[in-house]
């Protein structure tokens, strides 16, 4: 009989209290599940695509049993498809010839008929069923068919005459049904809540659907009809939050079910829309729409469009003004952003006079640092090589002073042969050694780091290596020269004791070497600071 418990809605008009503290996690949860309406839309039409996909591989009496489970999924997704389903089932029983089968069809084409308003038309195929020669399942499902239809008509014609008939009827109806239906069956309760509500007997109407609910697992497409009316049954008990909280949770087990024809979220609009929510009634309004546009029947199209509307003038008079105040705040926003332009552009021309003052500042800072570190270098170079040029001077003064005294005493004494001994004891070689030895030592004081940041300024391959004992070698001592200010190939020459040519060959290969360009090389070699 679950069919049967779907199909029920009851419209409300709703006005309720602000929301109770788990409300508002009620609404997320709502909204959440909201966000996953086309996984469950997806998950329903797989379910219809297996269903169908068995039609050919059964006869005909399972097709009876899939074109049913089809007809289940349709009954209160899509009218059209559920209406197609429900003739099929119609012919199908014929053709089997199946009294049982053929009532069942005609029951559930009732069923489809009423849901989608068409409310004589749902008699006239109910009226051609003579209950007394139905199975007493069969008979139930008619007498609560009956019913539901008698107090849909009377929800629909809201006369006080003819409403008040079709309760009676319905009651009687009912009556007829909870007499063949187990009193431990969820239908049970359900028809029994609807007698007392209808019968406006409140509390025995909350009693059995709160029954229903906390007694039996229900599907969610069951719990929502339950859920919905027992919301209409709180809000008519003055307990407006309860209400709200039982709608809010029909509203998210219909869209777990997928289910399209329902009037939770249509409800529950209208009641936020009361409470002066517009945003959210707005939203949930729209989603009653599509839904009733999706399921495809003509009176609920009209039950949504009379409350869409109302709503959604609301919304854009809310937008509209919301637009209006946005137009002021950005005029407002606009001019001061006018004038903080203007200032900003003062501000940044002041800045740029300012960062031009500060960096000819800062070039002439580093102009005087440098100049101060070279000034520095150069007293030290000056110290350092006055001292070793007075002291080698010296030495050499003593040494010839000590070489004249032995000639003249060589020459005295006539002692030819012992005078080309003394000269040729004179190594020019050695004596030019040390003179590179004692420049290497001298220059390392005051550049120890020299031969290091030398060669970080070239490959590992390229890099210096020098032999054991050795302080500088030739390529190093040429540019020791022009660290110490010496840039003149002809004066590196002297010293060092080559020609120009191999003094420039020497430095241009290892200029040629050097990761750096030429012009950024000579400016390393210069920035080696001396101790």
């Amino acid at each position: 009989m679950r069919f049967f418990l779907t199909g029920l809605c009851i419209v409300v008009s709703l006005g309720c209290a602000n929301a109770a503290p788990d409300i508002d996690s009620l609404l997320q949860q709502l909204n959440n599940t909201i966000e996953k309406r086309d996984v469950f839309l997806k998950e329903k039409l797989a379910r219809i695509e297996g269903h169908k996909r068995q039609l050919g591989k059964v006869d005909s009496v399972r097709q009876y049993t899939v074109y049913h489970a089809i007809y289940e999924e349709y009954k209160s997704f899509i009218y059209d498809s559920a209406f197609i389903y429900a003739r099929k089932l119609q012919h199908l029983a014929r053709y089997l010839r199946d009294p049982n089968k053929i009532a069942a069809a005609r029951i559930n084409l009732g069923f489809i008929l009423v849901s989608s308003g068409l409310f004589n038309e749902a008699l006239d195929t109910l009226r051609t069923l003579h209950p007394s020669g139905l199975t007493d399942s069969l008979r139930a499902a008619y007498y609560f068919l009956r019913a539901r239809t008698s107090y849909d008509l009377s929800d629909f014609n809201r006369d006080n005459f003819y409403s008040a008939r079709y309760t009676r009827q319905g009651n009687a109806y009912i009556d007829s049904a909870m007499a063949l239906v187990r009193p431990d069956r969820p239908l049970y309760g359900l028809m029994k809540g609807l007698k007392h509500l209808h019968l406006r007997e409140m509390p025995e109407a909350r009693q059995a659907f709160e029954a229903l609910i906390t007694q039996h697992n229900l599907a969610d497409a069951d719990f929502a009809v339950a859920a919905s009316t027992l919301s209409f049954i709180y809000f008519y008990s003055n307990e407006p939050v309860r209400a709200k909280e039982m709608l809010i949770r029909a509203a998210i087990a219909d869209i777990r079910a997928s289910t399209k024809e329902t009037l939770a979220t249509l409800n529950l609009a209208d009641m936020l829309y009361k409470e002066g929510d517009v945003h959210g009634a707005y939203k949930y309004v729209k989603i009653a729409m599509e839904d009733a546009n999706y399921y495809g029947a003509r009176h609920r199209k009209v039950q949504v469009a009379a409350v869409f509307p109302i709503i959604e003038g609301k919304q854009l008079s809310l937008v509209e003004s919301r637009r209006r105040i946005l137009m002021f705040y950005s005029t407002i926003i606009t001019l001061l952003s006018v004038v903080t332009i203007g200032f900003a552009i003062i501000i940044y021309k002041q800045f740029q006079k300012l960062r031009a003052a500060e960096k000819t500042i800062s070039d002439a800072n580093h102009v005087l640092t440098e100049t101060n570190h070279q000034l520095r270098d150069a007293n030290k170079i000056k110290e350092e090589y006055v001292w070793y040029y007075f002291t080698t001077t010296a030495e050499y003064i003593t040494r010839l002073d000590a070489l004249k005294k032995a000639l003249e005493l060589k020459l005295m004494t006539k002692k030819l042969e012992d005078m080309r001994f003394t000269i040729e004891s004179i190594n020019v070689k050695k004596e030019r050694e040390d003179l590179y030895h004692n420049f290497d030592k001298v220059f390392l004081k005051l550049f120890p780091d020299f031969v290091s940041a030398f060669n970080a300024l070239f490959k590992g391959e390229d890099r210096i290596v020098l032999k054991e004992g050795q302080l500088l070698n030739t390529e190093l001592r040429i540019f020791a020269l022009i660290r110490m200010g010496i840039h003149d190939h002809d004066k590196i020459a002297r010293i060092l004791d080559y020609s120009v040519t191999t003094i420039y060959t020497y430095k241009t290969r290892l200029r040629n070497k050097s990761i750096l360009p030429n012009e950024e090389f000579d400016k390393q070699i210069m920035a080696i600071r001396a101790l």
